[in-house]
């Protein structure tokens, strides 16, 4: 990986790299997808350092790992969300103005319709044949924003309501209630 990771000449890449392996435990291509991704939505939403963003990933494979350790994206503090779709594909936004009912975001997707121009990686995507990261990454670094389509997307604001804690009847456990039920989730759902 190391003679891949020479090709790269962007300091901040590399910088960036050097934060995920540790993190992740190695530079897996969807974990260089992610960073991919997260580069082009920085530039279209005009991202800067310090700005507070929200992630939704579609894959819980690799792909979620650059926008929690770069951008301080956690499931915690409610900056990332992931859906079980098996696609890779991001949607980001910057912190949304107080009182707005939504805020502009980008969706970005690993395009098919162009990775087929890189076979090689095109066959790692579409699990044709077994492709090592090494080359996959290699041919990611040739293709940049090539492989990738994005539209911008208006994202809803959550309304925050406040928290109701409850003691479960059943259980008798406290959880935060958010309708007028007297069983947590998990004592309602094994009815």
């Amino acid at each position: 990986m190391d003679e891949i990771i020479a090709k790269i000449d962007d300091p901040e890449m590399l910088d960036q790299i050097e934060k995920i392996i540790p993190f992740h435990g190695y530079l897996s291509t969807g974990a260089f997808i992610g960073l991919q991704i997260l580069q082009i939505a920085r530039k279209l939403l005009d991202i800067k350092e310090d700005d507070k963003v929200y992630v939704t990933c579609e894959t819980f494979n690799c792909l979620p790992d650059p926008f929690q350790i770069l951008c301080g994206c956690t499931v915690g503090n409610k900056g990332l969300k992931m859906l079980d779709y098996d696609k890779m594909a991001v949607t980001i936004n910057k912190a949304a103005e107080p009182g707005a009912k939504s805020v502009k975001a980008v969706r970005i997707i690993l395009d098919p319709e162009k990775t087929v121009n890189y076979p090689v990686f095109h066959a790692w995507y579409m699990n044709e044949r077994k492709i090592s990261h090494e080359e996959a990454i290699s041919e990611l670094i040739k293709a940049g924003e090539d492989v990738y389509t994005w539209k911008f997307v208006d994202m809803p604001v959550p309304v925050k309501n406040k928290k109701d804690v409850a003691i479960c009847k059943d259980c008798g456990e406290s959880y935060v209630r958010y309708d007028d039920e007297d069983l947590c989730k998990g004592c309602y759902s094994s009815d």
